[in-house]
């Protein structure tokens, strides 16, 4: 049964928010009913917090580190209504995960998980941190995921099966989840569009700049990214590609990115410093 049969072929006109131009969300969205999906995202996030925590890898309330993220979420969460209304009534969680991974992931629902190895390995400021966090919090917003499993999963959208599947989607490191066991391994791994990065690079950027969070972090993080993967290949090119084109994107919208951070910052773009990054470790 394809998506076409069932009258929700792909509306690939676009709609522009304040320079960035995106499709509008899929119809496909229908196959993957809201509630459930959240539902599944719900039970993934909290077995996996659970089984960390057994485990002792899960960071504790005090940490430094969690509370950075929960403070740099808090400043962005705010921004996210305008890019999905329904993120207002989105139970919002931020969850640091002991692991070498160079990753992190946003559930439907708006559920947020870094792992260490993203902080430490590539060094990151508050801004980066933000341009992470902005970035998965866009695909959550912009509902990929959820498109996903509509089309992975047309004919059998169980919340059983959709928990696996949000495992493989989100960057979920199989350790941490007793899923993966459920499903003997069986992980379906499913890689974001360009189109769908592209978004999240761009509405994320929108979001954390509008929080206060410079935009140029997003291109000296990528850059990082591409230096530390030269020696060591990243777990989050695996859903998340890189390259030169991206960046130039990033650069190509900072006529639209830089005033939004300035307003935030009660200042003009012409009076803005330099961004000033950090070294990898």
């Amino acid at each position: 049964m394809s998506a076409t049969s069932l009258g929700l072929a792909q509306d690939n006109s676009q709609v522009v928010q304040d320079g960035i131009a995106v499709k509008p969300l899929s119809r496909m969205r229908v196959l993957a009913p809201e509630e459930q999906v959240n539902e599944a995202a719900r039970q993934q996030y909290t077995e996996m917090v659970g089984e960390a925590k057994q485990k002792g890898v899960l960071a504790p309330e005090g940490d430094p580190q969690l509370k950075r993220l929960r403070v740099i979420a808090q400043r962005i969460i705010p921004q996210t209504t305008r890019w999905n209304p329904a993120a207002s009534k989105w139970e919002w969680q931020v969850n640091l995960f002991k692991s070498n991974q160079v990753n992190a992931f946003c559930m439907p629902g708006g559920r947020i998980g870094f792992y260490t190895g993203i902080i430490e390995q590539l060094n990151l400021t508050d801004d980066e941190v933000a341009a992470v966090m902005g970035h998965e919090i866009a695909h959550a917003l912009r509902e990929h995921g959820r498109e996903r499993l509509a089309k992975t999963n047309v004919t059998a959208l169980g919340a059983r099966v959709g928990g696996a599947l949000l495992s493989g989607i989100f960057g979920v490191d199989p350790n941490l989840t007793g899923t993966a066991a459920n499903y003997a391994g069986q992980f379906l791994v499913l890689k974001f569009s360009r189109d769908e990065e592209r978004e999240a690079d761009l509405v994320g950027l929108d979001i954390s700049s509008r929080a206060g969070y410079d935009p140029r972090a997003g291109i000296a993080l990528w850059r990082k990214m591409a230096a530390l993967n030269q020696s060591a290949p990243l777990e989050i090119f695996s859903t998340h590609p890189g390259g030169e084109t991206r960046i130039k994107d990033m650069e190509a919208h900072m006529n639209v990115l830089l005033p939004l951070y300035a307003r935030a910052k009660n200042t003009s773009v012409a009076k803005l410093p330099a961004y000033q990054s950090t070294a990898l470790k």
